[in-house]
């Protein structure tokens, strides 16, 4: 019946245009309705900062599993090559930040290596800021008041960090470092490490430890990360009960830099920790699954 279908509310845009050198993208959401079970965080090239609304985002399992299940009101997120498992009850709503690893240091006040494959309660990185943050979006009216509030409040706290005396973190990065990553970013991830350090005039060693501080990632598995998110973005643009047709999977992964289809589905094991025919099955239930989606091994 049409009044048991699943409520989704979806809204998008970037920051405000100081904050955009920091945050890529603001992504409120709201659904309900849906079959309890279990949604991925899955590795992507940016930080994440989680605003929650009516629930708190309850992390069954870690991208590291030492650190142990918990409920989030704020979640941040460094860069991750295992997947975060999200349980919920059929309701999550919130609004996702990515932010780029390389405005760490001016918009939390440290390196994104810092927080590498880890997740950490929102206030012990922006203190009060965080129950603020969440205190004023949750009774906010509508999305592009909630949008607002995140932009006044993130550029409060890019000020404050700016011209507090004890905040040094928040120094420009090596342009050299800001190159090599705006190239592994706009080549997809295909552009070869050693022509990356090639052309910033760094030596592999020096650039992979730059980038472990900065990053979170050394330069190939950054790469590595790059190539998935793209990959599984274009099989998420497919998952719609218009499009049945599905991609090309053989020419996605030679457009994608990958060796073959093979390939492809290895690392969608890996990095999202199950097969793409099941993720696409958990994430968009009315996917028709292409029979050779997970195929791991060429054919004779």
């Amino acid at each position: 019946m049409p009044g048991n279908e699943p409520a989704e509310e979806w809204v998008s845009r970037p920051p405000s245009p100081a904050l955009r050198p920091f945050v890529a993208e603001y992504v409120g959401y709201r659904q309900a309705g849906r079959a309890p079970g279990i949604h991925r965080g899955l590795p992507s090239p940016y930080l994440t900062l989680i605003v929650t609304l009516d629930e708190p985002v309850t992390i069954a399992a870690h991208p590291d599993p030492a650190i142990a299940p918990g409920r989030y009101d704020t979640l941040i997120g460094g860069l991750h090559t295992a997947p975060a498992l999200i349980s919920h009850e059929g309701r999550q709503s919130g609004i996702q930040l990515a932010l780029n690893p390389c405005g760490a240091r001016a918009l939390l006040g440290l390196p994104a290596g810092e927080l590498a494959s880890v997740d950490v309660d929102g206030t012990e990185i922006l203190g009060s800021l965080a129950n603020e943050l969440h205190e004023r979006i949750r009774t906010a009216a509508a999305w592009p008041r909630r949008l607002a509030v995140l932009d006044e409040l993130l550029l409060r706290r890019l000020d404050h960090l700016g011209h507090h005396p004890d905040h040094h973190p928040a120094r420009p990065l090596p342009p050299e470092l800001l190159h090599a990553w705006r190239r592994l970013l706009s080549s997809g991830g295909t552009a070869s490490v050693a022509d990356v350090a090639q052309e910033v005039g760094w030596s592999d060693r020096y650039l992979a430890r730059h980038f472990r501080t900065e990053i979170g990632l050394t330069p190939k598995v950054a790469a590595r990360v790059i190539r998935f998110d793209r990959t599984r973005r274009i099989l998420q643009r497919h998952a719609t009960p218009a499009d049945d047709s599905g991609p090309n999977l053989a020419t996605l992964a030679a457009e994608s830099g990958y060796y073959d289809q093979a390939h492809l589905a290895r690392e969608f094991r890996s990095l999202a920790g199950c097969p793409p025919s099941r993720w696409l099955a958990e994430e968009f239930g009315n996917f028709q699954v292409a029979p050779d989606l997970d195929r791991t091994a060429s054919r004779p």
